[in-house]
């Protein structure tokens, strides 16, 4: 977690990257509603990202689709390297269409469908384990543990900036807990997989 101070955000201007003249011009040819993206905002952005975590040898960020399940911005995105976070069966087709190849996809889903674990293994997604149940789910589905595998941690406890509560991801009904992650990973190991990741989310705040 990244925490910015507040006294700073709120004192940041607040600048549109269009005017409402400008937007009155667009409506003239495009009637509402639509959604309007700012590519050059976007690029800047995903470009500082990059190279913020530069020092970070193998790091990317993957973006969840389900945030903007866009194509125009998922290839925007791709140009600097970002991944695709999906948690449906449309979006991980979504990302294979795309091109995006199985190491730039993460599967991240809870309550899933054999058949979407399936297909993630199909384009070789890294499968992210939201529950440690899912270890034997996946197992039975596809008939092995892929050699990369993920786990979804939950780290439980508040996340404050302030007096303020940001988040709470204890009341949180995805991922697992410390002691769930660490016998997830005891199982892994004993079934020799090379590759055991435990992805985060960077929130900046």
């Amino acid at each position: 977690f990244i925490i910015f101070d507040k006294w700073r955000i709120d004192r940041m201007p607040k600048k549109t990257f269009v005017t409402l003249d400008q937007i009155k011009e667009i409506t003239r040819t495009y009637p509402t509603p639509f959604h309007l993206y700012d590519e050059k905002g976007i690029r800047e952005n995903a470009s500082k990202l990059k190279e913020a975590f530069a020092w970070n040898k193998g790091y990317r960020e993957y973006f969840a689709v389900k945030a903007t399940p866009n194509p125009f911005i998922l290839n925007i995105l791709k140009d600097y390297d970002c991944g695709c976070d999906c948690s449906s069966l449309t979006e991980l087709m979504m990302a294979d269409r795309l091109d995006f190849d199985g190491k730039s996809i993460m599967f991240s889903s809870n309550d899933t469908p054999a058949e979407e674990f399936a297909y993630a293994d199909k384009v070789g997604a890294i499968i992210n384990l939201d529950d440690i149940t899912h270890i034997d789910f996946l197992e039975k589905t596809i008939g092995r543990i892929p050699e990369t595998i993920s786990c979804r941690y939950n780290p439980g406890g508040y996340f404050k900036l302030g007096n303020s509560i940001m988040d709470n991801p204890g009341d949180s009904k995805y991922g697992m807990t410390h002691e769930q992650i660490i016998e997830a990973f005891k199982i892994l190991k004993s079934l020799s997989l090379i590759h055991i990741s435990e992805p985060t989310r960077l929130r900046c705040i």
